[in-house]
């Protein structure tokens, strides 16, 4: 093992630490990383970081599939799509690539404010992002399941993306139905884009799912842990008729769980913004705060459905924080790495980390 490659492991052991803190208590986070992990085989930030920068070349389209909509109230919820609308800057900052959000129509206003705020232009049409620097895109994907594959093939009429990255999107259960985290019935709200998702993994094209619970799309690479241990998950378990339970059928091939899913997100950026050597790829607390501000002013909900700036009841000075700590997890080993190489050099040289990267 080699300096580098010992970094690598403990900065995304240090990543995936942070988005899987517990401040709830309630142990959900626990239960889908010792699955999600061992599916992975290496820290989850890190598995994906690498692959994206494998893949994604300049100019490139990237598809990121985001935006639950709420059932109590009918608004979208801030969990997902915040962290999407950063990753769509750090993917254009990073590669130069053509990031194009999919989302529910209930999205789309505060995906624009929120693009300005990042420094976007925002088109609502692919073709407009192919041509123009410095830009990302929208797509409202339908709630109507007999519209669905028309529109996902439209979609990639105008391209086949580098990659797709699922992030706190909903997925349909075994039985066809979407649920929101206590197992109730969201079917009518939710975007029926699970078979866009699908023929871009059959073409063998990166894919990547972000969760926290197992309702999201791509979870059901860990579907046995999912049925074992979530509530609401397993087959018959759900809170309506259906029977099906929470858990989705479709699975990623690269999945981040997390606490929260922008954690999830957050905690892959700032792998990747080490990775290609710029920090500046990671935001800071300072943006954190003015997107979550522009989603709130424009429609979007916490997840208890207050018009406040938070994410799945976290406030946005938890999330500031949480971000600054991720910042400083990729920084720290930049600034020491010629200072502390006598401690790499004995540590690799006792074997502890052997075969664990």
């Amino acid at each position: 093992m080699t300096q580098e490659e010992l970094t690598l492991l403990n900065i995304g052991e240090n990543l995936d630490n942070l988005m899987n803190l517990d401040p709830r208590g309630y142990g959900v986070c626990r239960i889908l990383y010792d699955a999600s992990r061992r599916f992975t085989g290496k820290p989850l930030c890190l598995n994906a970081a690498q692959k994206l920068l494998e893949t994604v070349k300049e100019g490139d389209l990237v598809f990121i599939m985001s935006g639950f909509v709420l059932i109590d109230n009918k608004s979208a919820e801030t969990d997902g799509i915040v962290s999407s609308v950063l990753l769509c800057r750090a993917l254009v900052m990073a590669f130069n690539a053509k990031p194009v959000i999919i989302c529910q129509q209930d999205n789309v206003k505060a995906v624009r404010a929120m693009a300005r705020v990042a420094g976007l232009h925002l088109y609502e049409n692919i073709d407009d992002v192919l041509k123009n620097p410095v830009s990302m895109g929208v797509v409202p994907f339908t709630t109507d399941r007999e519209k669905a594959e028309t529109q996902a093939d439209e979609i990639l009429s105008h391209g086949l993306p580098s990659a797709v990255i699922a992030n706190e999107f909903p997925g349909e259960n075994r039985k066809g139905e979407y649920h929101n985290a206590v197992g109730r019935n969201t079917t009518e709200l939710e975007a029926k884009a699970d078979i866009l998702f699908e023929k871009i993994k059959a073409k063998n094209i990166l894919n990547i799912a972000i969760g926290d619970l197992g309702n999201e799309l791509g979870m059901a690479a860990i579907q046995p842990q999912l049925d074992k241990y979530i509530p609401y998950a397993a087959e018959g378990k759900c809170a309506c008729g259906c029977k099906g339970g929470l858990a989705v059928r479709t699975a990623a091939d690269n999945i981040i769980t997390a606490t929260v899913s922008d954690w999830g997100c957050y905690a892959m950026i700032a792998m990747l913004a080490y990775l290609k050597g710029d920090l500046d790829i990671m935001h800071d607390s300072a943006l954190e705060k003015e997107v979550l501000d522009a989603a709130v002013r424009n429609g979007m909900v916490d997840m208890y459905g207050w018009h406040i700036p938070a994410i799945d009841g976290f406030s946005d000075r938890y999330n500031m924080l949480l971000v600054d700590l991720m910042r400083e997890c990729i920084e720290y080993p930049v600034r020491l790495k010629s200072k502390c190489k006598t401690w790499f050099d004995k540590t690799i040289e006792l074997g502890f980390f052997d075969g664990k990267i």
